[in-house]
């Protein structure tokens, strides 16, 4: 029975690059996750054309969930990005929310320009600022 247990709690090997097609308002932009587990902890770096390399923070791992923090300033402005991902195999199915920018939480972009709750880029499936955006990412390496 502890040998179910201990296998059953193991860590999914999350280490390496993982490349990614996120949606947003602007169409897709490629994301290159390069991630590392030591025991519960995950540590690495985010990666886009738009927002250049940021290391993640708060980086978690149990079994085959993981989750990380990305944070940018933006000026005064702190605008958070919360990934939660499933690990399975070669794949990470991921969800993303945003934090911060003009209007509090899930309000506003990197500009503070972002969608208004109630506004017409509010929602939809291009994944607005103020909305959770889901995706999946691809082992390279």
């Amino acid at each position: 029975m502890a040998a179910v247990f201990v296998a059953g709690s193991a860590a999914a090997d999350v280490n390496g690059k993982w490349k990614a097609q996120v949606p947003g308002r602007q169409g897709d932009m490629e994301v290159t996750f390069d991630l590392k587990a030591e025991g519960g902890k995950l540590t690495g770096t985010v990666a886009n054309d738009f927002m250049g390399e940021s290391e993640i923070q708060d980086g978690k791992i149990s079994g085959d969930e993981i989750t990380f923090n990305q944070v940018m300033e933006r000026g005064e402005r702190k605008i958070t990005f919360k990934y939660k991902g499933t690990v399975k195999g070669d794949e990470i199915e991921f969800t993303r929310e945003f934090e911060g920018g003009r209007g509090g939480p899930g309000v506003g972009g990197p500009g503070g320009d972002g969608p208004r709750p109630d506004g017409p880029r509010a929602g939809g499936k291009r994944g607005g600022f103020g909305q959770p955006v889901t995706f999946t990412a691809k082992r390279v390496s």
